[in-house]
């Protein structure tokens, strides 16, 4: 790239006297670019001729010139990241980043929130750590989540004004009279992201390999076969019935990528660029549903950005904020909620502690303003007082104190505040004369968790989607918590209640059959909710159609942006 080595080559020259007049010779100059002297003369011409500095040499060899700055490093290199993304040179501009990393923050700034690029409307997002790959299947962050529902279309879908699933490459389905065969009718119009025509054979093929999966085969259980029955069509055989089958097809894990390429969907937008710092999608000119209003949405990951003062994305995951830096003033919230989604502690059944002990440690958590009084943001968690809304924890009799055991271990993983509320717990017991033993699990679910089996006591994160009560059906039916929390005989019961409760084909019969499955796990202190996040969206005037989702985030196809004002 010539501007990054013209750059590069600048800021060697500038460097010794940090831009202040140098009496230097032509030989001092080719040393310091590793360079000859013709060259550096070539080179110190091609510099003036742009304006960035002035050489007056001294005729004969060996005589000092002076050498005079009369712009800086850092301007130049915001020029050309504006002169090469103008052009839609992401990855030019990334490059020159790249070169003064400590200062990529203040480098960034400009360039982040809504801008008008080569005429096309994109929006730029500061994230605070490398988003991980999008694997088929259950992913465990909040972001990529919800970036694979922007990439890749599932059978059914969830919108935001139904937790009913809505046709997505499905145009409808219907169900036969006795719930065990299922039939989806497909699009005759749907195409791949390079722009070839979807076969139904190919949908059914990674529906397959998505059967293939541990997780995604306890959640399909009742699925016997899936066929074809014609071109358009695919046919759902069930051992039993599962009238949970099209929120299941609509969930952000069974999105359909390409049974031969992994990152290749039909959603509405499609991935241009998936980097350790630049994730970029794209509008998808074919897609099947309404079309984005953006061209374009990149993450420009940024890990400097994790700096509260800075008004970001990386304040907290939470709270994600979309602005350039001279715009943080007038940043104003457009969309805020609490999530849905909760922090929960579980109790292992047969471990050290007893049923009334459990309740009492529930006791503690809930009625002694533990969690009030946790030492984080206030505006970032507020008390859990129900699981979902109407699903209320239960409402024990305050009881003389429990005797705890001498010693338990608490397992947690992310995120950051349950490492709080571990240690306040602690030292909460500590006072009771139980010593808590804290592990910490370096993940955002327990998926491959080894120390599942030591802990009394596991405290997690529940993502709650756009459908929360099936969604917790879901969580029952693939977490591996479950088999770790309860005993073998209790998980087979709890799997056969919900084998019992998806037959109904009325919805608020299965509502109900769940929720007095809940209410019977926090009622027995097996399982309770901590804490929930108080999601928020912040954006500078001009950035529109943002409204949160149950993910924290917002549907990218519905933000736009006003054209730049005509001169």
């Amino acid at each position: 790239m010539r501007l990054l080595n013209r750059l590069n080559q600048f800021q060697r020259l500038w460097q010794p006297s940090a831009g202040e007049p140098q009496q230097v010779t032509v030989a001092e100059l080719a040393a310091r670019c590793f360079c000859s002297e013709r060259h550096v003369r070539t080179l110190l011409n091609q510099l003036q001729d742009a304006g960035w500095l002035t050489w007056h040499a001294q005729s004969g060899r060996g005589k000092r010139g002076t050498l005079s700055f009369l712009v800086t490093p850092e301007s130049v290199r915001s020029g050309m990241m504006e002169q090469v993304l103008h052009k839609g040179q992401h990855q030019n501009a990334l490059e020159l980043a790249q070169i003064a990393p400590e200062q990529l923050r203040q480098l960034l700034q400009p360039f982040l929130g809504g801008q008008w690029q080569n005429d096309t409307p994109t929006l730029r997002i500061p994230y605070y750590r490398p988003l991980e790959p999008l694997q088929p299947g259950f992913l465990p962050g909040r972001a990529e989540q919800h970036l694979a529902g922007q990439i890749f279309a599932g059978l059914t879908r969830f919108t935001s004004n139904s937790p009913v699933p809505q046709p997505d490459l499905a145009h409808h389905w219907q169900v036969s009279e006795d719930g065990l065969n299922w039939y989806f009718f497909i699009r005759s119009t749907l195409h791949w992201h390079n722009g070839e025509p979807v076969e139904t054979t190919q949908l059914q093929q990674r529906l397959m390999m998505l059967l293939t999966l541990p997780a995604m085969r306890r959640l399909f259980v009742s699925v016997r076969s899936i066929e074809l029955t014609h071109t358009q069509c695919i046919r759902f055989i069930l051992h039993t019935p599962d009238y949970w089958l099209a929120h299941r097809l609509a969930s952000y894990c069974s999105r359909l990528a390409h049974p031969e390429d992994n990152q290749m969907g039909c959603g509405p937008f499609r991935l241009s660029s998936f980097k350790e710092n630049l994730v970029r999608i794209e509008s998808f000119e074919s897609y099947h549903l309404c079309h984005p209003l953006l061209k374009a949405v990149e993450y420009w990951i940024t890990p400097q950005l994790f700096d509260t003062e800075l008004g970001t994305s990386c304040r907290h995951p939470v709270q994600i904020a979309i602005g350039q830096q001279d715009e943080l003033v007038h940043l104003r919230p457009v969309s805020n909620s609490i999530s849905l989604g909760f922090c929960y502690l579980a109790v292992k059944q047969n471990s050290n502690l007893s049923p009334e002990q459990a309740r009492f440690l529930m006791q503690i958590i809930h009625q002694q303003q533990l969690i009030a009084s946790l030492p984080v943001d206030e505006s970032l968690i507020t008390p859990s007082v129900e699981m979902i809304p109407g699903w209320k924890i239960p409402e024990w009799d305050s009881c003389k104190t429990v005797p705890l055991p001498p010693r338990l271990t608490l397992l947690y993983h992310l995120p950051v505040e349950l490492h709080v509320m571990a240690q306040q717990l602690k030292t909460h017991l500590a006072d009771l004369g139980c010593e808590l033993n804290l592990v910490f699990h370096d993940a955002k679910n327990w998926t491959g968790c080894e120390a599942l089996v030591q802990a009394d006591l596991m405290m997690g994160d529940r993502l709650i989607g756009e459908a929360p009560v099936y969604t917790l059906e879901q969580w029952l039916r693939s977490d591996v918590i479950w088999p770790a929390i309860l005993t073998e005989t209790q998980y087979t019961h709890l799997q056969a209640t919900l084998d019992a409760v998806q037959v109904h084909p009325e919805e608020s019969a299965r509502h109900v059959g769940l929720q007095e499955v809940f209410s019977a796990l926090m009622r027995d202190a097996i399982v309770s909710p901590l804490f929930n996040y108080r999601y928020q969206i912040s954006a500078p005037p001009g950035v529109n159609g943002i409204e949160l989702n149950a993910w924290g985030w917002f549907d990218f196809t519905q933000a736009w942006l006003p054209p730049p004002t005509m001169v």
